[in-house]
């Protein structure tokens, strides 16, 4: 995308997938890479949640939510991550992991986080989960009613970094 100041916008852009389901009282990470995040190349032209969305449908089956919940600068590339939530009988013999909680990667007013762990890209993904149940009726819809009671705990915070 080229601006009119002459700024142009340019680069490879990935998807970093966390597959995501509702094992009994918790939630799980799985997914073609297992708990891993999976992460998918994105052409110039593609649109990121129709890419994921269809790769998701062919290799795993179809997702119940597919939903961006942030980006950063990584691995020389643009990465938008994406939370999949699947029904558990699709899981099969992915390898699947229980999610634990993490404290959220922290920068500053103008400036991302120095570093970002996976844990903390689920937490934060998580905590945008729990956002949009509350706030957007076709996330609360589509997720299934134990969904609801897990992204309870996951409290969004103000901006801490501000005040």
């Amino acid at each position: 995308m080229r601006y009119p100041d002459g700024f142009d916008v340019e680069g490879p852009v990935q998807a970093e997938v966390f597959v995501v389901w509702l094992a009994g009282d918790h939630l799980e990470l799985t997914g073609p890479c297992g708990p891993a995040p999976w992460l998918l190349q994105l052409g110039a032209e593609d649109h990121p949640v129709e890419v994921v969305t269809r790769i998701v449908r062919d290799v795993v089956g179809e997702p119940l939510l597919v939903h961006s919940t942030s980006w950063r600068r990584d691995r020389d590339a643009v990465v938008l991550s994406f939370v999949v939530v699947i029904d558990g009988r699709l899981v099969g013999s992915m390898e699947s992991m229980p999610i634990t909680r993490s404290e959220l990667a922290r920068g500053e007013a103008t400036a991302a986080p120095r570093e970002i762990a996976t844990s903390q890209v689920v937490e934060h993904g998580l905590r945008h989960m729990a956002w949009l149940a509350a706030d957007d009726p076709v996330v609360a819809a589509e997720l299934p009613a134990g969904w609801i009671v897990l992204l309870a705990g996951y409290v969004p915070e103000p901006f801490r970094n501000l005040g």
